[in-house]
């Protein structure tokens, strides 16, 4: 009998980040964690460290922060916006933000978001999914435009590519909701291997 067995009490999902986007995108996904447990970690990079490195190292150590629990999954993401080898930061000042979009203007960069998820007998699973992102060249009303909406506060390389950053792209390759915060497709096989029953859970009736 497996974690699947529908004769077995459902196990359940515990996210392990305070980010609404990534609830958001479980819930729509029919994944509606049990629980939003974020956990914290020091979040600066090692010195030479490269950006897929960094988001995948960093969703690893807030899935181990966590003290788990007998009967659920710990389900943790970091991301990471680069250019080149340069990592961007989540941007918490106005003057950050415009950096990064002055620095995206025009250009192509890769958003890495790193996934990484416990069984509750222990067993560990990680990976890191990137996507190719380009924006349009911005004009400086545009800019100005989109720091007076205060989207950029806190998001990995100064944008919400899920508001109105998303008429910026003008090409993407990879996973948009990897971008937003959570590739499902990847952490959907990531959860299933790991013997949570996702397939059950995106079948059952009523709201998630």
């Amino acid at each position: 009998m497996t974690l699947a067995d529908p004769a077995l009490p459902r196990p359940r999902l515990i996210l392990a980040s305070a980010s609404p986007r990534r609830f958001d995108l479980l819930s729509g996904a029919g994944l509606s964690p049990d629980a939003v447990e974020p956990t914290h970690i020091d979040e600066h990079e090692i010195p030479g460290e490269l950006p897929g490195p960094l988001a995948l190292r960093l969703a690893q150590e807030k899935a181990m922060a966590h003290p788990g629990s007998d009967d659920a999954f710990i389900l943790a993401a970091d991301t990471v916006v680069g250019v080149g080898r340069r990592i961007l930061p989540k941007t918490e000042t106005e003057a950050e933000a415009r950096r990064c979009l002055d620095l995206l203007s025009g250009r192509n960069h890769r958003v890495f978001t790193g996934i990484a998820a416990r069984g509750p007998d222990s067993r560990f699973a990680a990976r890191v999914v990137e996507t190719r992102v380009k924006f349009k060249r911005l004009s400086q009303p545009e800019i100005d435009a989109y720091i007076a909406s205060g989207e950029w506060r806190g998001k990995a390389g100064g944008y919400a590519i899920q508001g109105r950053a998303g008429c910026f792209v003008i090409n993407l390759i990879g996973s948009f909701t990897g971008v937003v915060g959570l590739p499902l497709y990847e952490t959907a096989n990531l959860l299933t291997g790991l013997g949570y029953p996702v397939t059950a859970r995106m079948g059952e009736g009523g709201s998630p």
